[in-house]
């Protein structure tokens, strides 16, 4: 069991919740806006609001103290988002990061060929309207072109990184020489990638700008199905320590049609959703493919000699890589829960999200606003608890309604300062899954909350 699994409260089974009411609470609440909204949008593109961007942070950092704080064998890097057009030569994309598409003449609508049924391609069907598709598909190359120089003829053209792991592979060998890392080791680097989708959708799944977490373990040869079986396991512990619903969360291992040339061996971490299984990270056996690709397409030696042997080699690599905007948005599905109200008023929207991971960690709330005693008493104790976690004050409506407010945002706890507190000094401490409360002296208030909203 994980840390973070032994501090993670227990949720009871919840139907799968439609997207269209996470797309709402995103909006309403200030989690996800859509891009350049004022003009109209962009297809695939959005903007992460106040609570949005804590959140982020949140599931961010989590992820590098996994991954790089707690390994001595790790390390991290942040590349920049445009390299070397060979760059993309050498990994392939050019040539081969494609979609293939076809246009049905009725409706207009255009679908990838990889996701249409076969009957649809053989039959030319279009699985909407029953229209005619188009014969021959067209291809479109992903990649998101931009051009480097400020003079007509002589600028280069480029291209936005299709996927973030490519940094890693380029400074691997700065890696190596600057530090003391020696193999087994790994890399890693959470960044923005681009794709131009020519069909983005459902939401935050597929985008045209997004952000990833790679890890490049770079081994030797010998020991790739060791390191290959520690990488799996822990990635796929790690995400069943962040879900409420293990249930639906599961390995599919790539088909012998679907793995790469160079793979003995891919799985995909797979969560369930409204929209059905859907990836959520790869766990992938890359040998020496990307080191030796570059190499000889750079003319650098990426070669790497073991210090006590003197063995010279291309180390093999164990690839992990995942989204942070994939887990933000599994993780808003997996939490969100309306709960009946008993006495038949408006249900009870909450967030069940882990309190690690929660935007905001408590909310500091005075009974009543109209006195001065009980305003003071709450704003000093937000004011202590905002140097070491997101805290937030409020006092507007009655404090059932501020209870609701910050239950549909996933505030773990909620603090009360009432009348009592002005004569004992102790507040009302509310949990958000069970609305259990205690009674808890202010003096021993922020130690009590960190050591439930902090990972350690």
């Amino acid at each position: 069991m994980t840390q973070i699994e032994e501090n993670k409260p227990e949720v009871k089974d919840t139907p799968l919740v439609p997207i269209e009411k996470v797309v709402s609470l995103s909006k309403r609440r200030g989690f996800v806006f859509p891009n350049s909204e004022i003009y109209g949008g962009v297809a695939g593109i959005y903007d992460f609001g106040p609570l949005g961007v804590e959140m982020r942070n949140n599931i961010r950092r989590y992820w590098w103290w996994s991954m790089v704080q707690n390994h001595d064998n790790v390390v991290g890097i942040e590349g920049a988002t445009i390299t070397h057009p060979r760059v993309w030569e050498a990994s392939g994309h050019v040539e081969n990061f494609v979609d293939r598409l076809v246009d049905c003449k009725k409706c207009k609508r255009r679908f990838r060929t990889d996701h249409l049924e076969p009957e649809n391609l053989e039959q030319h069907k279009c699985p909407v309207c029953g229209g005619e598709l188009t014969s021959e598909p067209r291809v479109f190359n992903l990649l998101m072109e931009t051009y480097l120089g400020v003079v007509e003829g002589d600028r280069m053209k480029t291209y936005l990184r299709g996927e973030a792991c490519q940094n890693i592979y380029l400074d691997y060998d700065n890696v190596v020489k600057s530090s003391r890392v020696q193999v087994p080791f790994g890399i890693c680097q959470i960044g923005k990638a681009y794709r131009n989708e020519v069909t983005p959708g459902n939401f935050l799944f597929r985008q045209r700008e997004f952000e990833q977490w790679d890890l490049q373990f770079f081994v030797h040869p010998s020991e790739m199905d060791k390191w290959y079986e520690y990488w799996k396991n822990f990635r796929f512990e790690w995400y069943k320590g962040i879900v409420n619903h293990k249930d639906r969360l599961r390995f599919r291992e790539h088909g012998s049609d679907e793995l790469a040339h160079y793979a003995k061996k891919a799985f995909d971490v797979e969560y369930k959703t409204v929209l059905g299984w859907q990836e959520w990270e790869g766990v992938h056996w890359r040998q020496d493919w990307d080191l030796s690709r570059h190499s000889e397409y750079s003319g650098q030696d990426l070669s790497y000699t073991d210090p006590l042997t003197k063995e010279r080699y291309i180390p093999w690599i164990v690839e992990t890589s995942g989204g942070v905007d994939r887990t933000f948005l599994n993780l808003l599905l997996d939490a969100y829960e309306e709960e009946p109200d008993p006495n038949g008023k408006e249900p009870r929207t909450v967030l069940h999200l882990h309190p690690w991971l929660a935007p905001v960690k408590v909310a500091v709330l005075p009974l009543q606003k109209n006195k001065e005693e009980l305003v003071s008493s709450a704003r000093s104790i937000h004011e202590n608890l905002r140097r070491y976690m997101v805290s937030q004050y409020d006092d507007v409506a009655n404090i059932g309604r501020r209870y609701r407010r910050q239950d549909e945002i996933g505030t773990p706890f909620c603090v009360t300062v009432d009348f009592q507190t002005l004569d004992d000094q102790t507040v009302t401490v509310r949990e958000r899954d069970g609305m259990t409360q205690i009674r808890l002296p202010i003096s021993e208030l922020t130690m009590y909350l960190l050591d439930r909203v902090t990972w350690k």
